[in-house]
This record gives C-alpha cells, sequence and structure tokens, in this order.
C-alpha cells in the first residue's frame, strides 16, 4: 500500500502507476495494487449474452455521460459493504471536476437506471465501480461503454478485480506485468472521452 494523499496531482499519479484507491472496513482510504488485474477487452473478444441483445434492439434505455455524476457515485457506494467511503466520493469528485473521473450512465425517461465510474488517463479506462437502479441499466451501459471507447479510440477497459459478472462480457486476467505494458502504452495515446 502505498502513502495516501488527498491532492489530484499525486492521485493520478498514482492510477498512472497502476494503483487504485479502496476504503477499508473502517472507511480509512489506502492505494492498493494487485498481482493480477482484469481487463476488459476492447476487440472482438468483447461479448455478452444473447438475452441482452434483445434489450438493446428494444431501446429502452438512453445514455449520458457525467449527466448525474454524483448520482452514480452514490449508486456505486450504496450497498451493504462498500469500499468507497465518503471521503472517496469527494476525491472523485475532485477528479471529475479535473476531468480526469467521469460517469457512463444509462437512463430510463429521467430515472438513472444504472451507470458506470471511472477514471480516464490518455488512452486507459480504470472502471471503478458500477451499480444499476433498473434491471439490465449496468450491463447496457456496460455494452455502450465499450462502443464508446472504442469510437474515441482507447487501448485499455482496466476492470482491477475479477468476477462472474465481468467474465459475462469476455474479461480476462492479466500479470501486474503485462497490466504495467498496456497500461503505460495506453498513457502514451492521447484519447478524448467527452
Amino acid at each position: 500500500m502505498m502513502e495516501f494523499s488527498e491532492n489530484v496531482d499525486p492521485i493520478i499519479q498514482g492510477y498512472a502507476q497502476g494503483y487504485f484507491l479502496m476504503a477499508d472496513e473502517n472507511d480509512v482510504l489506502g492505494w492498493y495494487s494487485s498481482r493480477q488485474r482484469a481487463l476488459i477487452p476492447l476487440d472482438e473478444r468483447f461479448h455478452y449474452p444473447k438475452s441482452l441483445k434483445r434489450v438493446l434492439n428494444q431501446n429502452i434505455f438512453s445514455v449520458a455521460i457525467n449527466r448525474n455524476f454524483l448520482g452514480v457515485c452514490y449508486g456505486c457506494a450504496d450497498r451493504k459493504t462498500t469500499w468507497i467511503a465518503p471521503e472517496l466520493i469527494d476525491i472523485y469528485y475532485q477528479l471529475h471536476l479535473a476531468g480526469y473521473a467521469h460517469s457512463f450512465e444509462t437512463w430510463q425517461g429521467n430515472e438513472l437506471a444504472g451507470g458506470i465510474l471511472g477514471i480516464t488517463l490518455g488512452g486507459a479506462f480504470i472502471g471503478e465501480s458500477m451499480f444499476f437502479r433498473i434491471p439490465n441499466g449496468s450491463k447496457v451501459a456496460m455494452v455502450k461503454l465499450v462502443e464508446h471507447l472504442r469510437q474515441r479510440g482507447f487501448t485499455l477497459f482496466d476492470a482491477q478485480l475479477q468476477n462472474d459478472h465481468l467474465a459475462r462480457f469476455g474479461s480476462y486476467l492479466v500479470s501486474e506485468i503485462e497490466y504495467q505494458k498496456f497500461l503505460q502504452d495506453a498513457l502514451k495515446n492521447p484519447c478524448v472521452f467527452v
């Protein structure tokens, strides 16, 4: 673990070195890294369940970026056990104001259906968390986000930690050494998220 600082520049430097912020069970923030990283493929390896294709074809969700950034932060933190402490939401908001943190959202009418919270550095999208309030809201956000990242020329979608939900989209594990290479290459890529 690295020592934590509330300044935006050191936070960006931490992410650029492959670390990520998390709060422990006492809401104390710290820097973490992992021996393996889960990546979402931005090529033909990305896939999703057939049932989701039907949902996408129905166009029941609209997509927005940063329309309700704090709403997505709070949605991601709203669970029994969370590593997103109130202090971390404040940091995400400061990163958002500085142009680094973004929310990729799905909406059903005027209701926030789901979203993905992430940090962009060059051609890297570092996914911090996702949530849904309406079934399929976060899944549609994932598909649409991958499309958006492809269109914008991003080369890395870091999902940090593997789970069964991400595996349904083709997520795969890489070693810390491989991740560092992908990250450093992506940082050289001057992509614009919004």
